[in-house]
C-alpha cells in the first residue's frame, strides 16, 4: 500500500492559541448580539409603552430571545469544539477513524443539528432564514403552522409564492438600506394567498454574512395581529366617543385627544389643540394649568367639575374624571381621562332651582298655611307658617300621619279621606287645633286632590288660615246685636214698669198723709223707699239703653259712676261686694259720650267683681275720683289676686284673658280702651300696693266746664 500522505501540522501551542482567539471571538459576539438586542428594545420601549395594551412588552420578549440565541449558540460551538478536537484526533493519529469513531461522530453532528432545530421550533414567534432572492432556506415550527402546509413544501420556495403582500417591489426598495445598515425592526402588514387574511408582525430582520458579503437575511416575528387590532378597535372608539378623551402629561400639556374633545372646546383641528399651552384652557391664566397636578399626586381617580376656556373665550362647566398611566418602574408618565361638557346641564338644573327657589319663597309669603298630604295620610309637604300659626317646625310634622298627630282634628281628617276617595272635588271645613303654646285656635282648612305629571291622583292640598280672631268678633258682633236687642227690650219694661211704680209712689204718699196707725205708716214708708228705689232702676235702665245721642256732651263723672252701681247694685250685694264710693262734688264735668263711658265703668266693675270672687267669699271695691289740672281721673282698685307683672303688658290685647272658658272674651279691656282713646283719655292698670288690681280712668276736662254739683 502506498504510504499516507500526511498532512502538515501546526505547531501545538499555535493551535491552542488560535482556540482561545476564537472562544474569544465567539464570545464577542455574542455578547455584542445580546447587546445590540438591549440598545433595540430600550430605542423601542418608549415608542410601544405609549402605545395601548401593554406593546411594550415585545422588547423586552426581543431581549429574552436574544440572550436565548446568545446561550444556544456559545452551547453549539462548544459542541463544534468538541468536533473540531475528535478530528484533529483522527488527524494526529493517521490512521483511518473506526466504525465506531465515525459512529460517535454522525451522532454527535445529528444531536447538534436536532438542538438547534428544537431550539427554534420552540420559539412562538416566527423564524426563518431566506436568501437574498426570497428563496426560503429555514423556517420553524410557527411558519409551517401558519402556512398550514409541511417544512418539506416551504423550504426551497420564494417567499412571494405564499405572500400577496408585501409585493416584491416593495421589499426592493428598502433593500438597499438593510445591506447598508445589515439590520432592520418595524412592523410589516403580511396578506397570505392561502386565506387571504391580513396579518401584523412586529419584525427584527438581521444580515447572513459570509465573509464580508451579505448573502441572505434572518428574521424573527412576533405576531401582533390580536393588539393591532384591539388598537384599532380602542381608535375607532376613541374618536367616536361622544365624551371627550384626552391624554396629557402631569405638567397639563395635552398629548393627544379624540374628534369630541376637539369640537367641545370650539377648535377646527386636533393641531391646533394640542398645540396649545396648558393655561390656555385656564379661567384664570395666572392660576397652574387647569388639567396638571402637582409633584406629590399620587395617580388615582380623581372626578372634579372645572371651567375651561373654549376657542371663542366663553367658558364652559366639565365633568373632568382621569387617572394615571404608570411605567415599568412605576414612574407616572401621562395622565389619561374624560371631559364631559355639563354646561347646558348646569344651566338647567340653576334654572330650576331657581323655579324650585320662586315655588318656595311664594309658598313662604303666602298668608295661608299648605299642606300636602299622600295618598297614605302622610305630610309631604308643610310650610313655613306653621310656626306662626301653631307654634311648630315643618320637621316635626312631615312624614307623620294626619291620625299620628296629637289633638287631631277629625274633620280635617274627614274632608282629606273625601277628597282622596272621590266623593268631592273640592270642601272646605272648621276645626280647632292646639299651638304649642296650649292655646287653642279656630282653623278654616279650604283643600283640593292634588295630581302628579302623569294625572294621576297623588294626595291632597290644604290650605289652613287662622280664623280665631274673625271667629271671636263674629260672636262679639252677635252678642252685640243681643245686647242691642236686649236694650230695646228693656227700654220697653221700664216704660211699661215706671207707669204702675208711679202709681204705687203716688197711692203710698196719699196713704200716708190719711190718719193709719203707726205700725202701717212704717209699712207705707218702707213701701215708698223701695218703690222710689224700683224707678231709680227702671229709670238707669232706660238710661242705659237709650240709643246715644249724635256727638259728645258736658258729663257728670260722678253721677255716672253712681249710676253704674245702682244698674249693677243687685249683683254686687248678691255676691257680697261692699262698694266704697266716695263722690267729689269738685270734680269739673268732661265731654263725652255718656253710654260709651258707662259701658267702660260697667266692664272695670264686673272685671273686679269676678276677680273677687275667684278668691274669697266677699270683697270690697274701692272708686275714687281725682281732680289734676287739665283732667280727671276715676280710680277702680279691689282686693282681689291682683295682677301678675308677667300679664300686666298683655291685658288690653283683644282676645287675651285669664278667666276661665265661658267666662270673658277677652275684649272687655281692649273695648274700653278703645273708647276712652276715642275720648283722648286712657286707662292704666297696676298692682295695689297691698294687693288686688288698680285701674285708673282719666279723661280730659270739657273746655269752658264748671266744677259738677
Amino acid at each position: 500500500m502506498p504510504e499516507t500522505e500526511k498532512q502538515p501540522r501546526l505547531p501545538a501551542g499555535t493551535s491552542t492559541n488560535l482556540e482561545q482567539e476564537e472562544a474569544l471571538l465567539w464570545r464577542i459576539a455574542l455578547l455584542f448580539v445580546v447587546l445590540l438586542a438591549t440598545g433595540l428594545a430600550a430605542e423601542s420601549w418608549e415608542r410601544l409603552q405609549s402605545l395601548p395594551y401593554h406593546l411594550g412588552l415585545l422588547s423586552l420578549g426581543l431581549l429574552c430571545i436574544a440572550i436565548a440565541f446568545a446561550g444556544f449558540a456559545y452551547g453549539r460551538r462548544k459542541r463544534v469544539t468538541e468536533l473540531q478536537n475528535l478530528v484533529r484526533g483522527l488527524q494526529e493519529r493517521a490512521t483511518a477513524p473506526t466504525d465506531e469513531q465515525l459512529d460517535q461522530l454522525g451522532e454527535l453532528i445529528a444531536r447538534s443539528q436536532r438542538s438547534f432545530k428544537d431550539l427554534i421550533d420552540s420559539f412562538d414567534d416566527i423564524a426563518f432564514a431566506a436568501s437574498l432572492e426570497g428563496k426560503i432556506k429555514t423556517v420553524n415550527r410557527r411558519v409551517t403552522e401558519l402556512l398550514g402546509i409541511p417544512y418539506s413544501d416551504v423550504v426551497g420556495h420564494r417567499v412571494e409564492e405564499f405572500l400577496e403582500e408585501p409585493k416584491r417591489e416593495e421589499v426592493e426598495r428598502g433593500l438597499a438600506r438593510f445591506l447598508e445598515k445589515r439590520r432592520w425592526s418595524g412592523m410589516v402588514c403580511v396578506r397570505l394567498k392561502a386565506t387571504a387574511r391580513t396579518l401584523y408582525f412586529d419584525c427584527a430582520l438581521n444580515a447572513i454574512v459570509k465573509g464580508d458579503e451579505v448573502v441572505g437575511v434572518s428574521a424573527l416575528a412576533r405576531d401582533v395581529t390580536e393588539e393591532r387590532e384591539k388598537e384599532r378597535r380602542f381608535t375607532e372608539l376613541f374618536e367616536t366617543l361622544q365624551e371627550g378623551v384626552y391624554f396629557s402629561t402631569p405638567e397639563g400639556k395635552l398629548l393627544d385627544g379624540n374628534a369630541a374633545l376637539v369640537q367641545v372646546l370650539g377648535y377646527e383641528s386636533k393641531e391646533d389643540l394640542l398645540s396649545l399651552d396648558p393655561r390656555a384652557l385656564n379661567s384664570d391664566p395666572k392660576q397652574n394649568p387647569v388639567l396638571g397636578r402637582t409633584a406629590d399626586d399620587q395617580g388615582g381617580v380623581r372626578t372634579r367639575e372645572i371651567m375651561l376656556r373654549r376657542k371663542n373665550g366663553i367658558l364652559g362647566v366639565f365633568l373632568d374624571t382621569s387617572r394615571a398611566v404608570w411605567d415599568a418602574g412605576g414612574k407616572i408618565v401621562r395622565y389619561q381621562g374624560t371631559l364631559v361638557d355639563v354646561t347646558e346641564r348646569r344651566e338647567m338644573e340653576k334654572a330650576l332651582r331657581g323655579q324650585e327657589e320662586f315655588q318656595r319663597y311664594l309658598l313662604e309669603s303666602f298668608p295661608d298655611l299648605i299642606l300636602v298630604i299622600d295618598l297614605n295620610g302622610r305630610y309631604s309637604f308643610v310650610s313655613s307658617r306653621i310656626h306662626d300659626l301653631r307654634g311648630y317646625k315643618p320637621d316635626d310634622l312631615l312624614g307623620k300621619k294626619v291620625e299620628e298627630e296629637q289633638d287631631y282634628s277629625p274633620e280635617l281628617f274627614a274632608l282629606y279621606r273625601d277628597l282622596i276617595t272621590g266623593r268631592k272635588n273640592f270642601g272646605s271645613c272648621d276645626y280647632s287645633a292646639r299651638h304649642r303654646d296650649g292655646n287653642w285656635r279656630t282653623m278654616r282648612a279650604s283643600a283640593s286632590p292634588l295630581f302628579d305629571a302623569e294625572n294621576k291622583l297623588s294626595g291632597a292640598i290644604v290650605s289652613v288660615r287662622d280664623i280665631t280672631v274673625e271667629k271671636k268678633l263674629e260672636q262679639q258682633i252677635i252678642q252685640s246685636e243681643r245686647l242691642a236687642a236686649m236694650g230695646q227690650m228693656i227700654g220697653g219694661f221700664a216704660h211699661e214698669l215706671n207707669n204702675p211704680l208711679t202709681s204705687i209712689l203716688g197711692m203710698s204718699e196719699l196713704l200716708q198723709e190719711g190718719e193709719a196707725p203707726e205700725s202701717v205708716r212704717k209699712q207705707m214708708v218702707v213701701l215708698q223707699q223701695q218703690a222710689r228705689r224700683a224707678a231709680e232702676i227702671v229709670q238707669n235702665l232706660m238710661y242705659f239703653s237709650r240709643p246715644p245721642a249724635p256727638g259728645k256732651t258736658p258729663i257728670d263723672l260722678g253721677e255716672l259712676v253712681q249710676r253704674t252701681l245702682h244698674l249693677h247694685a243687685y249683683s254686687l250685694r248678691k255676691n257680697n261686694i261692699t262698694v266704697d264710693f266716695l263722690k267729689e262734688t269738685s270734680v269739673p264735668a268732661v265731654s263725652g259720650d255718656a253710654h260709651q263711658l258707662m259701658q267702660v265703668f260697667l266692664n272695670l266693675i264686673l272685671n273686679s267683681e269676678q276677680a273677687m270672687r275667684e278668691v274669697r267669699d266677699r270683697g270690697t271695691l274701692r272708686i275714687r275720683m281725682e281732680n289734676q289740672e287739665k283732667s280727671v281721673s276715676v280710680i277702680f282698685q279691689d282686693d282681689g289676686p291682683g295682677i301678675s307683672p308677667e300679664i300686666l303688658p298683655n291685658i288690653f290685647d283683644p282676645f287675651y284673658t285669664t278667666k276661665r272658658p265661658g267666662r270673658g272674651t277677652g275684649l272687655g279691656l281692649s273695648i274700653s280702651k278703645a273708647i276712652l282713646r276715642e275720648h283722648n283719655g286712657n286707662v292704666e292698670a297696676t298692682s295695689g300696693p297691698g294687693g288686688g288690681a288698680v285701674f285708673t280712668v282719666t279723661l280730659p276736662v270739657a273746655a269752658g266746664s264748671l266744677p259738677g254739683g
